[in-house]
């Protein structure tokens, strides 16, 4: 297998068509084609089904491309990290970062490592903590925060902050950020749900259980701007956690108050995977995401954020 006939397949499962993956690889169509008929003969079998509407890949396409994706990914780190300037750090690193915390996090952590380290070209990816855990397993993470892990086969955790639960309301009902919100006065509203098999909504189901209390689902959502936006379109309240709402609390989008009776924290930590080389540019960014999320929880921008420890320099 050469690295162009990598090259075309990933684009064209990733777009659908060989005339723009041609186009996106600046190569003639039947250049294209040749490459993925190639890759099938030397594998004796069909990486596409040709259909009126495009290429769709076939079993093996997709788990061919899954892994030539990879390689591809690993041999550009190789060479981003081939530099002969001494004391400079190079290198791709891929980072994920949490739905709740990325509006906080994002930028500053993209602006602080551009400006330190102009070298490293950095991927930011956000989903859910299962999610994200499943990307550091495969290698398309070098790095990413996560929720409520304490320990794992396959990562170095290190725990970072633990923060509250909060019940989130449109601003007319008036939650206040000093009056705590019990799960029986959530369960006298309609409530905005994070779909099942998220981590949130996990959380949520054992609070209401332990309060004895049933909640009236208005709608389930996989996405917390979706949640919030249903919140503002006066669908119910929702329960968010705090790094996810402290700023549209501030700009006065929404009202909230933490949770009580159960009172619900969880936990953020980074994990790094255990096996394989952590490479200099890997280690710059995880350390200046640590400082980032240190900046963010010292600030009102993530309200009832708390150390795991006593250092917070």
């Amino acid at each position: 297998m050469e690295v162009k006939q990598l090259k075309a397949l990933v684009t064209v499962v990733e777009v659908g068509s060989v005339t723009k993956a041609a186009e996106l690889l600046r190569i003639v169509q039947p250049a294209v084609t040749r490459q993925i008929r190639t890759l099938e003969h030397e594998l004796g079998m069909p990486l596409f089904e040709r259909t009126r509407h495009g290429m769709r890949p076939t079993a093996a396409g997709l788990s061919l491309a899954d892994r030539a994706r990879r390689a591809l990914t690993e041999l550009d780190r190789a060479r981003a990290e081939l530099t002969p300037t001494p004391g400079v750090i190079t290198g791709i690193v891929s980072v994920g970062l949490l739905e709740s915390t990325a509006d906080l996090l994002t930028e500053p952590l993209v602006s602080a490592v551009l400006g330190n380290h102009p070298g490293i070209e950095l991927r930011v990816l956000t989903a859910y903590s299962g999610h994200l855990q499943q990307w550091l397993d495969c290698g398309d993470l070098d790095l990413s925060l996560l929720y409520n892990l304490t320990s794992s086969p396959s990562l170095n955790v290190t725990p970072l902050v633990r923060e509250k639960l909060w019940v989130v309301a449109p601003p007319g009902d008036g939650l206040r950020v000093e009056q705590p919100v019990s799960m029986a006065r959530v369960a006298a509203q309609p409530i905005v749900m994070p779909a099942s098999g998220h981590g949130l909504r996990t959380l949520i189901d054992r609070a209401a259980a332990q309060a004895e209390v049933e909640l009236g689902i208005a709608v389930q959502t996989n996405s917390m701007t979706m949640q919030k936006r249903l919140v503002l379109g006066g669908h119910g309240w929702t329960l968010l956690p705090a790094a996810g709402i402290g700023q549209d609390v501030a700009d006065g989008l929404l009202s909230a108050a933490p949770l009580t009776e159960p009172e619900v924290w969880r936990s953020i930590v980074l994990g790094v995977p255990r096996t394989g080389r952590i490479t200099p540019a890997a280690m710059a960014v995880a350390t200046e995401l640590v400082r980032q999320v240190r900046i963010a929880a010292r600030s009102s921008r993530w309200p009832s954020a708390q150390f795991h420890d006593s250092d917070s320099s």
